[in-house]
């Protein structure tokens, strides 16, 4: 039987703050009314400061970041275009297959499970392509099946160096929101979100950002699409409307989460999670357990993939989490399937929330058979939220 309160500490859905639960208990409305605008306008705007876009477009179509990677590819490119990719994950890998199945010339570069974007092939890549046949670059911005964060500057970068003109797609789904992202500095041209992530929301809306050149673009393709036609969302969109039913209750929830976001301060935002996540990282380490990101510099300020040790199967560890401790955390997805659990730590967060995951974490990992010190994690965690991790008395303590 299970009492208490059940823990969610996965990378999306992520806990919904009780205000935006309550803003989205209302009645049914009319969506053809004529004061719908006053609640979805303000929307819009709210959205392109959380992207940090003055000049870009903002949609909101019902359904999922991976509709959104939908309507951006669809809206902006041509069957049989040539776009370059990478494939260090399985959100990266499943974008791939996606630009496959619409038709796209997919160039992939394939690099480990654990590393970035590569920044220096995709380079060299754009240098030699003297006709200019690749017309976009696509980057998952936040790795969620390895905790990665990749360096979205440094692709803009060499775009530029290049004197290359496609287009940058942005994969923000578990970034925008709680990891830094400014997609007018960055020249980004398609910046894919959801809801269900640092927007604290039920998944239902696929959140797209669109600059002035993608937007440009969309005016001559040729791919085909129905559903996700960019111009039926603007000629609706100006008065606060839409070409079919929006989900209504979503958009009373995602104002209330907008102003949370904007009460706290959005650099505010990507502060508390950059600490709460190296609270979580040094929890790992000293239960000695190692992360799939390969180095510091890629940490994930969202979400934290932990390999288990040899003999020990991490299908164990979330199962006991769950059942034992009414806990969930990320399961490791396809080729980490077994090997890697994750905890998602993004959104609604506090630090007593990243102190319960890593004391579960210990619990669950001694039950499916590793050997825990029991504490050594969470008091990593709490040195470094005190202040106090670099404590010559705490050095002492841990030898």
């Amino acid at each position: 039987m299970r009492t208490g309160q059940t823990h969610l500490f996965i990378p999306g859905p992520t806990n919904i703050p009780e205000r935006v639960r309550q803003a989205m208990n209302v009645p049914m409305q009319d969506m053809r009314a004529p004061d719908f605008g006053e609640l979805t306008l303000g929307l819009f705007d709210g959205l392109k400061k959380v992207l940090r876009t003055e000049s870009g477009r903002v949609f909101m179509f019902p359904g999922s970041g991976t509709g959104a990677w939908e309507a951006a590819i669809t809206n902006t490119l041509n069957p049989g275009d040539r776009v370059l990719m990478a494939r260090h994950g399985q959100f990266s890998t499943l974008w791939v297959e996606m630009a496959q199945r619409l038709g796209l010339d997919v160039e992939v570069v394939d690099v480990p499970w654990g590393a970035g974007a590569p920044v220096k092939e995709f380079a060299r890549r754009l240098g030699a392509d003297r006709e200019g046949r690749i017309k976009a670059v696509f980057v998952t911005h936040n790795e969620t099946a390895t905790g990665v964060t990749s360096n979205v500057v440094a692709v803009r970068q060499a775009l530029d160096e290049c004197f290359h003109d496609a287009l940058l797609f942005v994969d923000g789904v578990s970034s925008i929101g709680s990891i830094d992202f400014r997609m007018d500095e960055w020249g980004v041209d398609l910046a894919v979100t959801g809801s269900q992530k640092g927007l604290m929301l039920p998944a239902g809306l696929g959140i797209l950002g669109v600059s002035d050149k993608a937007m440009a673009a969309a005016e001559t393709t040729t791919m085909r699409r129905a559903y996700f036609e960019f111009a039926d969302m603007v000629k609706m969109n100006e008065g606060g409307y839409f070409p079919y039913t929006p989900p209504t209750q979503l958009f009373h929830g995602l104002r209330a989460s907008l102003d949370l976001i904007f009460e706290e301060g959005l650099d505010n935002v990507i502060a508390r999670h950059r600490r709460l996540a190296e609270g979580v990282r040094r929890g790992v380490h000293g239960m000695g357990l190692e992360l799939v990101a390969e180095h510091p510099s890629l940490y994930s300020d969202t979400v934290t993939a932990i390999r288990v040790p040899e003999g020990v199967d991490a299908r164990d560890v979330l199962r006991i989490a769950y059942e034992r401790y009414n806990t969930s955390f990320g399961s490791g997805l396809a080729k980490l399937n077994g090997k890697v659990f994750r905890i998602g730590h993004l959104g609604d967060l506090n630090e007593g929330m990243c102190l319960t995951a890593l004391s579960v974490a210990e619990m669950a990992l001694a039950e499916a058979g590793t050997q825990v010190e029991f504490g050594r994690g969470p008091a990593a965690a709490m040195a470094w939220f005190t202040g106090q991790a670099e404590s010559p008395a705490l050095r002492v303590a841990a030898e």
